[in-house]
């Protein structure tokens, strides 16, 4: 039986505040010792009094009507129970039937195609403590405890482990476009659980679903959501039967495990927070938070393509983060508009090469838009040629410095010189006799390699038009 795959994800995310949900530590507690940023309200003391971080509320919000969700006319908080070690007080404060936003929607695809994915909730709640495993003993650091956690539940209609990436790559992106959350998955900002199940093709009921937990990458997202795809086909091809359960993902062995059986809502015994009134909204309070919304990825997209001539795949590269958007754009506003396309390719190529061999993220690059205009110019008038132009980023991003600064320290300026060029044309050709004799017998790829070899001997100083026409008179204008 052919069978296809049916995923719903739970995405939790940090908010970037500066104090906690409900006191006034801070959140700030990646680098702190372990249990300094925390006091009697997150630790689960007796008798302490949660109050609400209005930033945690207002952030919330931004993302629910970025996702296109409907505020209701109030929220509240409820308590949600369980028992696990990193949870002192025994009960998380979340939401449970009244979330701050309802019945959202994001759009995924690609190379034109696209798909719109439901949004079923946005809610908030705190964060848990982190737990470190020692052999046979474990040891618990609360700075973590009580930081805002937004959590955003898809509809189950994610179709394959490739939209389920794609799915989290455009949430991920919108949050940091909102400014709400840093969205690192390697440090725990940003958490997917993936709910997954199969079906018979053509049939509208779902077997047993199965929860997937501790996937800290996209790669891993994708892997877990490949391998489990399979196990339940396997499992059900041998005649085996298929059960509602949390497993985790274990990375080095690239398989799922089985956690615990899965928890129904009953299992929690929801009831509301007594200890924090619910909130009425101010519909114009709800209203400015929509007027403050910045132009969000998909519209930043489609404005580059019809403003600036971009493609598509351009255009979504560019659109791929805020601060790279940003940062073409405050490139281009000093150039000519018709700029855009150099300035993309640019962006896009070696500048972006240097970002993901570094590490490094366009916020913190050293090379301001103003300086990598000021090389596009001199590359337009000639003053360096386009492979001097890039050795001149290269050095832009290590030091910090101004091309023209870089230019004149290392003697980069382009050679337009006929006389100094046919020079090094001859002696290049004194060099490289083969190449010159499969140019004159009709191998027209040789002289690719002879001006490749000049340039190599000026250290791509040389003006590449005019190489090619001086070895071009010199092999007798063939």
């Amino acid at each position: 039986m052919t069978y296809e795959i049916v995923i719903g994800l739970e995405v939790h995310t940090q908010l970037l505040t500066k104090s906690k949900m409900f006191c006034s530590c801070s959140t700030d507690y990646a680098s702190a010792p372990p249990n300094t940023h925390v006091c009697p309200i997150c630790l689960g003391m007796p008798g302490v009094l949660p109050g609400i971080n209005e930033k945690a509320i207002e952030y919330t919000v931004m993302t629910a009507l970025a996702l296109n969700c409907t505020i209701p006319e109030y929220t509240k908080f409820d308590r949600k129970n369980y028992f696990y070690p990193d949870l002192m007080k025994g009960y998380q404060i979340s939401q449970y039937d009244a979330p701050i936003g309802k019945g959202g929607l994001l759009t995924i695809g690609s190379n034109g195609t696209s798909k719109r994915i439901n949004i079923t909730r946005v809610h908030l709640e705190e964060d848990v403590a982190k737990l470190w495993h020692r052999g046979n003993y474990s040891l618990i650091d609360v700075n973590r405890s009580g930081v805002p956690l937004m959590e955003v539940v898809s509809e189950p209609e994610i179709s394959s482990p490739e939209e389920a990436r794609d799915y989290l790559i455009r949430l991920r992106n919108i949050l940091r476009y909102l400014g709400v959350s840093t969205g690192n998955m390697e440090e725990g900002s940003f958490r997917c659980d993936a709910n997954i199940s199969i079906r018979p093709v053509d049939s509208r009921e779902l077997l047993p679903k199965v929860e997937v937990k501790n996937m800290n990458s996209f790669k891993a997202v994708y892997q877990a959501l490949e391998y489990e795809s399979r196990r339940q086909r396997k499992v059900l091809e041998e005649g085996g039967e298929l059960v509602q359960e949390t497993r985790g993902w274990i990375e080095e062995a690239g398989i799922t495990v089985t956690q615990r059986t899965k928890e129904y809502a009953d299992d929690y015994r929801y009831f509301p927070e007594p200890d924090l009134p619910p909130l009425v909204w101010d519909r114009a309070w709800i209203e400015e938070i929509r007027a403050r919304l910045p132009e969000l990825p998909e519209a930043r997209r489609d404005r580059f393509m019809t403003q600036y001539g971009l493609s598509l795949y351009d255009a979504n590269i560019l659109t791929s983060s805020r601060a790279m958007a940003d940062y073409f754009e405050n490139c281009v506003k000093l150039m000519d508009p018709g700029k855009a396309k150099t300035v993309s390719n640019w962006l896009s190529g070696d500048f972006s090469r240097l970002l993901n061999a570094t590490n490094t993220e366009v916020e913190n690059v050293k090379i301001s838009p103003k300086h990598l205009a000021e090389m596009l110019g001199l590359v337009d008038n000639g003053t360096i040629s386009g492979p001097a132009a890039k050795a001149v980023l290269e050095e832009m991003f290590r030091s910090g410095k101004g091309a023209s600064e870089i230019i004149t320290e290392k003697k980069l300026s382009q050679i337009s010189n006929t006389g100094e060029i046919r020079e090094m044309v001859k002696q290049v050709m004194a060099n490289n006799t083969g190449a010159v004799a499969d140019y004159t017998s009709g191998k027209q790829q040789a002289l690719t390699f002879i001006i490749g070899q000049v340039m190599k001997a000026t250290r791509g100083r040389a003006n590449p038009g005019v190489v090619r026409e001086i070895i071009i008179q010199e092999l007798g204008g063939k």
